[in-house]
């Protein structure tokens, strides 16, 4: 078998591209959303009482969602099961910020390794609980762009000056893309691309990986246009960004975040006329509004139907959700687009429309 002009089959989660022809796919919703649900406090993020181990760590560490699938390991995995029951065929592992680079902030570098591989278990046994003959599901391994920027610089003095370099991300990548591995993952998903740069930081630590390995699992690749200008905010026009990483050969390619599903549009509507992959999309709840209990504005009814607008025009393969998202959100795209046929994409070097 050949996938996306790949010379090597999947070894894992081989089941994806057919299951992209037939219909649309459904990723989960937001983690981070469905987690400030539970009003966790320090303690709370500690594991305390009952787990003492982070007891006397320096420094706070509320907020790091990532460590919670070490001291809280149920409410991580109650809320895979949640977006699983809502339909999701795909669900990501709770690793986000879990790299070395975007842990030091919390002092926890050193933990990122445990938390991808423990992360990983856990959204692969909330899969196999769900999972059946007739709808198997799969464990994402979620890489995010860590708080750092290889493209920017972060003193308006100094544009030369970098607080990253390429091999420091690659080194981190490839250190969180071994922990999900070991963990049983189906595929990656490197996501929330901001910097173009760091994303190619990514992927060459997962092409490094493959080719050591022999291994070779389905790549996810998700960028985020950050303003109406319709670029990343490393410069790139979402053309230019597909340009810049179509060699990787993702299994699907497309946009989250930012800007909610109704200003997304141009933009998936793009990488539909333009990409020979399949097209992802799934953004925030619209715009953020503190007063809502999910932190943006959009109802589950009001963003599946934005989204299944994308589905009913045929450009998208896999849609979900980002910010501001919740299992009611998943369930209500579920539902709107199981009527619609997926996008047509096209394979490189083949003539055929899959």
């Amino acid at each position: 078998m050949q996938f996306n002009g790949l010379s090597q089959p999947y070894t894992r989660g081989q089941a994806l591209p057919e299951l992209l022809k037939q219909r649309i796919l459904i990723l989960d919703g937001a983690m981070g959303t469905m987690i400030q649900q539970y009003k966790l406090g320090e303690a709370d993020y500690r594991g305390l009482p009952t787990n003492t181990r982070f007891a006397g760590h320096p420094g706070d560490i509320k907020g790091n969602n990532e460590l919670l699938v070490l001291t809280q390991p149920q409410i991580i995995s109650k809320i895979h099961e949640q977006y699983l029951d809502a339909g999701a065929d795909i669900i990501e592992t709770n690793t986000f910020g879990a790299t070395s680079v975007a842990q030091e902030d919390y002092k926890m570098a050193g933990l990122a390794r445990e938390m991808n591989e423990v992360s990983a278990k856990l959204a692969r046994a909330a899969c196999e609980k769900y999972s059946t003959p007739d709808k198997p599901r799969f464990a994402a391994g979620a890489i995010g762009p860590t708080p750092k920027t290889a493209s920017i610089s972060p003193d308006v003095n100094d544009p030369g000056a970098r607080n990253v370099t390429f091999d420091a991300l690659r080194a981190s990548y490839r250190e969180q893309i071994e922990g999900l591995f070991a963990g049983g993952v189906d595929l990656f998903l490197v996501e929330t691309i901001f910097d173009t740069l760091n994303a190619k930081a990514a992927l060459f630590a997962l092409d490094e990986f493959f080719e050591e390995t022999g291994e070779r699992l389905p790549v996810m690749i998700s960028g985020t246009v950050t303003d109406a200008s319709g670029r990343i905010l490393s410069g790139q026009t979402v053309e230019a960004f597909w340009n810049s990483l179509r060699h990787i050969k993702p299994l699907t390619f497309g946009l989250n975040c930012a800007l909610g599903a109704a200003l997304m549009r141009p933009y998936i509507a793009e990488l539909s006329r333009i990409c020979d992959a399949a097209v992802s999309c799934y953004p925030n709840a619209g715009l953020p509004n503190p007063m809502s209990d999910t932190g943006f504005d959009e109802t589950p009814d009001i963003t599946s139907s934005l989204v299944d607008g994308f589905a009913k025009d045929g450009l998208v393969n896999l849609v979900g959700g980002c910010c501001g998202t919740t299992p009611d959100h998943i369930r209500a795209i579920a539902n709107a687009v199981a009527k619609r046929k997926p996008r047509a994409f096209y394979r490189e070097n083949t003539e055929e429309s899959v």
